[in-house]
């Protein structure tokens, strides 16, 4: 008996139709935090869902934290010494490297990057998602 079938084995067919059953859509429904408290508290949905996201992403350094995975994260840290047009440049490179990991994330656009002191930047962009586009603003350690 050969292991690959011949043309005169034939295989085995089952009756019926087959139903394709097409993957559920993800909900994006998580936790509710309280950026001014630090609690959490309810639950947030659609675009604040993705804001939420966003924001907690740019809080986050890449690589520092084993709970998060390798893609998780931005690496800003990198940007430490650059002149002000590798930052702009670079900035926006790591952002949109790190937004676009999230399937919900279409694209950013309207970037701005300011740098305010030796140490931090302040950031401004729009985020296009599945939901709508929103604008974010927030300040990043560099």
């Amino acid at each position: 008996m050969a292991l690959i079938p011949t043309a005169a084995q034939r295989l085995p067919t089952f009756g019926g139709e087959v139903e394709v059953q097409s993957q559920a859509e993800e909900t994006s429904r998580t936790y509710a935090v309280n950026w001014h408290t630090g609690r959490i508290g309810g639950f947030i949905d659609g675009l604040e869902a993705v804001r939420q996201a966003v924001y907690k992403l740019l809080l986050t350094e890449r690589f520092c934290h084993l709970i998060y995975s390798w893609n998780y994260g931005v690496e800003m840290s990198q940007l430490i010494g650059k002149s002000e047009e590798v930052l702009h440049s670079e900035a926006e490179r790591i952002l949109s490297e790190a937004l676009l990991q999230d399937s919900r994330i279409t694209g950013i656009s309207n970037f701005d990057i300011e740098k305010i002191s030796r140490n931090t930047a302040q950031i401004k962009f729009t985020v296009a998602t599945v939901y709508g586009a929103t604008d974010i603003e927030q300040e990043v350690d560099i």
